[in-house]
């Protein structure tokens, strides 16, 4: 599927903005020139839903990144409530663990069943590119960042992520 993408389509640009009207301004003049947009947790808190829908007006394709993390259960219902906004691809924390990757997976495929659309490109936030190895050690992980990284890329595949 990835080489059949011009080289632009594989860009994402981030918005990082929480003004809805400067989001959807850039999304609209982006739209030719990449493949989608990038929303986080701060335009989704400071919006929500209809910050979403303001700007999917204008982009074709958004990565809703929000790191979802909690359990199982909770992040399944979330990605579940998110799903009638048709995000492109979404993300949740690796660090959740292997059952709450597949309930995020699971949910992902179900719901978008459920509201005819895509399902998103799931993808798994391994390590926060903030973090290095002292930080790792400090919160109690014995793997350097490299190590854990593609530890925890190996788990995400394995549990349904993308």
């Amino acid at each position: 599927m990835m080489a059949n993408l011009k080289p632009s389509d594989r860009i994402l640009c981030a918005l990082d903005t929480i003004n809805v009207d400067e989001a959807t301004a850039l999304a609209k003049s982006l739209g030719p020139h990449v493949g989608g947009v990038k929303l986080g947790l701060e335009f989704f808190g400071a919006n929500g839903p209809e910050g979403f829908k303001q700007v999917a007006k204008a982009a074709n394709n958004i990565f809703l990144d929000l790191k979802l993390h909690d359990i199982p259960n909770t992040v399944a219902k979330a990605v579940r409530s998110l799903m009638p906004l048709r995000p492109g691809i979404m993300t949740i924390h690796t660090a959740g663990g292997p059952a709450m990757m597949a309930a995020a997976a699971d949910a992902a495929t179900e719901a978008a069943e459920n509201v005819g659309c895509v399902r998103p490109i799931m993808v798994g936030v391994t390590i926060l590119t903030s973090l290095d190895d002292q930080d790792l050690e400090a919160v109690g992980y014995q793997n350097k960042v490299s190590d854990q990284v593609v530890r925890m890329a190996r788990l995400a595949f394995e549990n349904g992520l993308d």
